[in-house]
């Protein structure tokens, strides 16, 4: 067995790597390339690379894919660059832009881990007759019976289980994940030790298609529609103003809400349908139960067999959040997390993953997309008669 959990040496074994230009992807190549793997390097041009070509924080794109061009002749390697933009708009941008139409909070990361990355890529690594596909996710995944199971990396810091919940059982025994042992600062020196072009560079902090952080300018141009003008309403009923478009608006947002009130207010919903901004208290925002779709399964009891009282379990229902303590329901095909100590700021189209523990040790259980959250009772009686339903 060797350092992959593969059966052949690694001069036989044959690792596609999944190479996006940066530092961490780029290392990835160079230890398994330094092992003595037949080492592929594969990059993905996903999006329009003209405007992002002297982009700092970009990925998959104009100067990226030349970066991890001059780290695969620098290893000596052979390096592949796919275009999957068509791919990309569908499975990512189009559905991106579609969400915050609905006034919800998409996570375009995930979406192309489950498309791009972790569906046709590794497609295309099996017809390379890859016996395995390498990413620069930190995230750790090891042995669990006849399959591999996920866990949180040993830099927390650098946790990217969130984005992977939804990597199916079948993907997870194919990806290899060399990074999930190491820390940020660890890598980077080992990039110097190789030589890599990409050692200081600087880490992705954007969205890759949204330059500077602007998501409203892309959303904009592709459903114009996103940007109807409508009212800022209290919670309470109160219209306090008007707003540009709620594609300008997040649950959770503070800053930027232009109303003069006595007291602080944050966006608590989006009213989509009415083209509504709802603001209230922080105490609004509270949230102790969320409904998932799509749910992603990964323990290894079936999720149908949860006992009548639950599971005990850890969420994170947002990526810069620590795991919580929360209990996970089924309820004839309707899976619930009630978090015991509630969280703020959650937002439909977000993901809640969950863990068997909060520490670096943990495994990844799965979990969902937010379909939509259970407020307190005062909160969700006043969203209730806004929006002119029964309450909850």
């Amino acid at each position: 067995m060797n350092s992959l959990d593969l059966p052949r040496r690694p001069e036989d074994t044959r690792v596609v790597v999944a190479m996006s230009g940066g530092v961490d992807s780029s290392v990835v190549a160079g230890l398994l390339a330094r092992e003595g793997y037949q080492v592929i390097g594969v990059t993905l041009q996903l999006y329009d690379h003209g405007a992002a070509v002297h982009r700092a924080g970009s990925c998959c794109a104009g100067q990226d894919i030349d970066d991890a061009r001059r780290v695969a002749e620098t290893l000596g390697i052979a390096h592949y660059v796919l275009d999957y933009e068509e791919r990309f708009r569908k499975a990512v941008i189009d559905p991106f832009a579609e969400s915050y139409v609905a006034g919800q909070t998409p996570i375009p990361c995930v979406a192309c881990n489950q498309t791009v990355k972790f569906s046709d890529l590794l497609e295309t690594a099996r017809e390379l007759e890859a016996d395995a596909l390498a990413t620069g996710h930190y995230v750790r995944s090891r042995p669990n019976g006849a399959h591999r199971a996920l866990y949180r990396p040993v830099d927390t810091d650098r946790d990217q289980s969130y984005f992977l919940f939804a990597t199916t059982q079948e993907q997870i025994d194919y990806l290899r994940f060399p990074l999930g042992g190491m820390s940020k600062p660890e890598v980077r020196k080992i990039a110097e030790e190789m030589g890599l072009s990409v050692a200081a560079k600087h880490d992705s902090q954007d969205i890759c298609f949204v330059p500077q952080g602007r998501y409203s300018d892309v959303i904009a141009k592709l459903r114009p529609e996103a940007a109807t003008p409508g009212d800022i309403v209290h919670i309470d009923g109160r219209v306090l103003g008007r707003h540009e478009g709620i594609l300008h608006y997040t649950i959770g947002q503070r800053r930027g809400l232009r109303i003069a009130t006595g007291e602080p207010l944050y966006v608590v919903h989006l009213d989509a349908e009415r083209a509504r901004v709802v603001v209230g208290p922080r105490s609004a925002l509270e949230t102790r139960r969320v409904f998932l779709r799509q749910v992603n399964w990964l323990g290894d009891e079936p999720l149908l067999d949860l006992p009548a009282e639950g599971m005990e379990v850890f969420a994170k229902v947002r990526s810069t959040r620590p795991p919580v303590p929360a209990t996970l329901h089924n309820d004839g095909g309707t899976v619930f997390v009630d978090l015991h100590e509630g969280e703020a700021g959650v937002a439909p189209g977000q993901a809640c993953v969950l863990y068997d523990d909060d520490g670096d040790e943990a495994r990844v259980l799965g979990g969902g997309f937010i379909e939509r959250s259970q407020r307190g009772a005062q909160a969700e009686a006043q969203l209730a008669r806004l929006e002119g339903r029964p309450a909850a």
